[in-house]
């Protein structure tokens, strides 16, 4: 079973400073803080008080020097000391001398934290560092995914399609006579939405079909009100089609509405922000 990197839950490399430490972890916490969640929806409350105690067991580890070596040793990735003493240049390449008894093992003068020489190298802690943090990000698309699914079930009058590029892509329910008069719906999830997300996702919907199209971009980073704005904006000057996007923050799901938003978007948004 691979060690969990307590560095990659404080967004942290395994060579930070113990002031970096402090800092990500007063930062991190404060995010998971129960009156910082408490208007969310349950998955994230658990997500938020899992996360919490896990950041505070990295703490308890990273802050303490004897710990936080027994911990690098353990991972395979100890960072260099930043106050060690500097390595002498490598000698030219030399036979390999007798074979000599080995030599007792020196603690760095990082508290007891090995040094450079004694690590097998950062490889092993960038990996966990990278590993931890996709586990992250997968764990809040699905979720999101997940309570967006449950608000359009709870709409009903749509069935399920597909279209690349998007998680969700949805259908009006046919009628026995006449058309339905709801767009078509569309759900991808990034972790930040930004003027390039709305432009890829406008340009992408607008391929799909000539009929109304609502995007639901979801996400848990949000750019400005105006970059937001702008970037809706131009599209709706290049391509005068009829694709409605609704950037939405997946941390307490708000949202940017416009005017001229369908009913039914406007309905699935009040649905996804009271968690039913």
């Amino acid at each position: 079973m691979a060690v969990k990197s307590y560095y990659a839950l404080l967004d942290l490399p395994p060579s930070a400073s113990g002031d970096d430490i402090k800092k990500a972890f007063r930062q991190q916490i404060a995010r998971y803080h129960p009156d910082k969640v408490q208007h969310l929806g349950k998955e994230f409350q658990d997500m938020a008080a899992d996360r919490a105690a896990e950041l505070t067991e990295a703490y308890r580890i990273l802050s303490n020097d004897a710990s936080r070596a027994d911990y690098d040793r353990t991972l395979g990735a100890a960072p260099a000391a930043a106050s060690s003493p500097a390595a002498a240049p490598a000698a030219p390449s030399q036979p390999p001398p007798p074979a000599q008894a080995p030599k007792a093992e020196s603690a760095s003068t990082t508290g007891g934290r090995p040094s450079s020489e004694q690590a097998p190298g950062p490889s092993a802690g960038k990996a966990a560092f990278h590993e931890e943090r996709a586990s992250r990000d997968d764990y809040l698309r699905k979720a999101t995914l997940n309570r967006f699914k449950h608000a359009v079930e709870a709409v009903g009058e749509y069935d399920p399609s597909s279209l690349r590029g998007f998680d969700i892509a949805l259908v009006p329910k046919a009628k026995m006579f006449g058309r339905s008069k709801n767009p078509r719906l569309l759900g991808r999830y990034v972790s930040m939405v930004d003027g390039a997300a709305v432009a890829d996702a406008w340009v992408q919907a607008g391929k799909w079909s000539p009929e109304d199209t609502c995007v639901f971009l979801l996400g848990t980073g949000l750019a400005s009100a105006g970059e937001l704005a702008g970037a809706i904006a131009e599209q709706r000057k290049k391509t005068r089609g009829r694709v409605t996007l609704i950037p939405v923050d997946a941390r307490d799901w708000g949202s940017y509405v416009p005017n001229d938003a369908p009913e039914i978007a406007k309905s699935l948004l009040a649905r996804l922000k009271r968690g039913t």
